[in-house]
């Protein structure tokens, strides 16, 4: 799985998890929504996805995206 595609499904999978915990705990939840797609927002103009240097450090090959 190349970076590119880990973030994606990282990104995916946290906004499922935060729409569970809005309807289960807080609707104050849906603020990591809303940061998860402004992030996703910004490294689509910048390049720039702080998960992207995590799941670097971790061993996952860079992509065409993120380096």
């Amino acid at each position: 799985m190349s970076l590119d595609r880990a973030i994606l499904a990282f990104a995916g999978f946290m906004i499922l998890v935060s729409l569970v915990l809005s309807y289960a705990v807080s609707p104050y939840w849906c603020l990591f929504t809303a940061f998860i797609g402004l992030n996703l927002i910004q490294s689509a103009f910048t390049g720039f996805c702080p998960a992207a240097k995590v799941l670097r450090k971790v061993g996952i090959k860079p992509g065409s995206v993120f380096r």
